[in-house]
């Protein structure tokens, strides 16, 4: 058995480990135990050490902004991809959608493979790249989120902020969230030459080891959550077809726009990299704001049912996308096979509730006729 095999086995078997604690874990008390554990110090450590073993190279500084371009990218293709998934635009679904689908989570779902089927140089520059993705997923989805939700409160009562005070409290909530201030700590700290060498060994130490609870601790979280039936995987399962479908086309414009000479392992990347499973930080931010709206008139911002459910089946479909990549060597390094399977995927994805849809308005069609047919019967 390969070794990225086993490394994607072992996060599964985390998820599984969760499942089976459902019985254990019986209160919303201790659930909320174990995600402030995981936001308030795992994933800020496993953030700061990610970003201080950074090697800054003249020759890459732009693949940060390729990624956030990607990022954005995805955000805005997805809108009219949920919206033909039959998605009611502003409701709690569209926004959950919205804020997960354009998030990547490639040190769960891509780097390990990187690793083993690609080598270290591969790993190196997705790391960089992933500055952008990092970028985007704590920081403008974080302002999406509170955008929202402000919007929310503002129909509750329109005269409750300024804006002017809706901003000073964005600009509040965002520095005060650990994980962001944790990001502003790392940055400063690459900008002036530093990195994680200039710890103290001790700090180090300790710094890691926290850091290192953070993806049992997470994907142990979704076992213990997710509550997942049938039309709802089915459901998540078209939805991230259509997903995946959009990244396999921004891979292939990435290839067609790639400088000559690059390598096959490279272009790879360029490849695997979007087909990374969605991030547990913009689920991060919707859990934040529930509790915000707890005890309050507010409806929901977000369905974080739908949030945990996206992110248990996210991680293997992912996986199981990045595993088939890498593994058929240089076949997904033309970007008309990527528009081909983009094509198949989208198909897929949407023709399902194109049905749908026919069915109901011919229902809906029969109902009408059948009143009406009543009506000059009496």
């Amino acid at each position: 058995m390969g070794v990225a095999l086993q490394k994607t086995l072992t996060l599964i078997l985390f998820i599984v480990i969760g499942i089976l604690l459902k019985k254990k874990i019986k209160t919303k008390q201790e659930l909320h135990g174990i995600k402030a554990l995981i936001l308030s110090i795992a994933l800020p450590a496993t953030i700061f050490i990610a970003l201080l073993k950074i090697e800054i190279n003249q020759s890459l500084i732009l693949l940060p902004f390729i990624a956030l371009a990607a990022n954005v990218l995805l955000f805005l293709g997805l809108k009219g991809i949920i919206k033909m998934m039959g998605v009611d635009v502003g409701n709690s679904k569209y926004r959950t959608l919205l804020l997960m689908l354009p998030s990547l989570a490639p040190g769960l779902s891509c780097f390990p493979f990187l690793t083993e089927y690609l080598g270290e140089q591969s790993l190196a520059i997705a790391a960089l790249a992933d500055v952008g993705n990092k970028v985007f997923v704590l920081i403008i989805l974080y302002a999406v989120a509170m955008h929202w939700y402000f919007k929310q409160v503002h129909k509750v009562n329109p005269y409750i902020e300024t804006k002017n005070t809706k901003i000073k409290k964005l600009l509040k909530s965002l520095i005060s969230e650990p994980i962001n201030m944790i990001l502003l700590i790392a940055l400063s700290m690459l900008c002036l030459g530093m990195n994680v060498d200039s710890l103290p060994i001790f700090l180090q130490n300790s710094i890691v080891r926290l850091g290192m609870m953070m993806t049992p601790l997470v994907l142990m979280f979704i076992g213990i959550a997710v509550k997942i039936n049938k039309n709802d995987f089915v459901e998540i399962f078209q939805i991230l077809l259509s997903r995946s479908a959009l990244a396999f086309g921004l891979s292939a414009v990435s290839l067609v726009v790639a400088p000559e000479g690059i390598t096959t392992s490279l272009l790879l990347v360029l490849v695997v990299f979007p087909q990374s499973a969605c991030s547990f930080w913009p689920f991060a931010h919707m859990t934040a704001i529930n509790q915000l709206e707890e005890g309050t008139e507010l409806k929901p911002t977000f369905d974080l049912n739908l949030g945990i459910n996206l992110l248990a089946i996210s991680l293997p479909f992912s996986t199981a996308i990045i595993l088939t990549i890498c593994s058929t060597g240089t076949y997904f390094a033309n970007p008309i096979t990527l528009v081909v399977i983009a094509s198949v995927f989208l198909i897929l994805a949407v023709i399902p509730n194109f049905f749908k849809k026919l069915n109901k308005v011919n229902s809906e069609n029969d109902i009408k006729w059948i009143s009406q047919l009543e009506k000059g019967h009496d």
